[in-house]
């Protein structure tokens, strides 16, 4: 849970990235298990910026999200300001602009968040026997 949550605290303002890219960035699970912790504990990061492949927002969180991605000039498609104004229209975030691309430095701090998600899978994988090193 606190590995998913530190790299969405990774995503830039005006980025976004999908379920999908959180998990291969740390190289465990898939997009449901992403999209779980996101539903459970999300409201402390900025949840916005995770979406589905799609582009579109995270389901029943659709105007609360625009007025996010508005805010920090987000790359959109489609009807958002009529959808804003009148609750039609159909719009998503442009992935492919918007979606973030660790530097240097962010890849750092992946690997470290990677690190410590291998050790708590591992802890949790090994019995308590006192016999299993």
């Amino acid at each position: 849970m606190t590995a998913v949550l530190a790299v969405v605290d990774l995503v830039p303002s005006g980025s976004a990235v999908s379920y999908g890219d959180v998990a291969e960035l740390l190289g465990a699970g898939g997009p449901r298990q992403v999209g779980a912790v996101m539903s459970h504990y999300g409201s402390s990061v900025a949840w916005w910026r995770v979406l589905r492949a799609s582009g579109e927002a995270p389901p029943g969180h659709e105007v609360a999200a625009l007025r996010h991605y508005m805010e920090e000039s987000t790359p959109l498609y489609g009807a958002y300001e009529a959808f804003l104004r009148t609750g039609e229209g159909r719009w998503r975030v442009d992935l492919t602009a918007a979606r973030w691309a660790p530097t240097d430095s962010g890849f750092d701090q992946l690997d470290v968040i990677s690190d410590q998600l291998e050790r708590q899978l591992h802890k949790m994988s090994v019995p308590d026997d006192e016999m299993t090193v």
